[in-house]
């Protein structure tokens, strides 16, 4: 089980990442919004942090998508 939910939340740290890169955002510019480091940022994309649901639904206010969007990523959905 520990290992699934493990997946799941690279899965997640990816799709932010992903996302994140569409908008061309840089890390520090998400750091900056989060009040956060880069570095603390970083290990969040690499999925070496868990996030907060608050931490989740701030990065999804800043990348302008619904936390779904990061939860399940569709390239579809950005190329409107």
């Amino acid at each position: 089980m520990k290992d699934k939910v493990k997946a799941e939340m690279q899965v997640v740290a990816g799709n932010i990442r992903k996302v994140r890169e569409y908008r061309n955002y840089t890390q520090d510019y998400l750091a900056a919004k989060l009040d956060i480091s880069q570095n603390a940022y970083s290990k969040i994309e690499l999925g070496y942090s868990k996030i907060t649901l608050d931490r989740l639904f701030h990065i999804a206010i800043i990348l302008e998508v619904e936390v779904t969007q990061l939860l399940y990523f569709n390239k579809a959905d950005f190329e409107k």
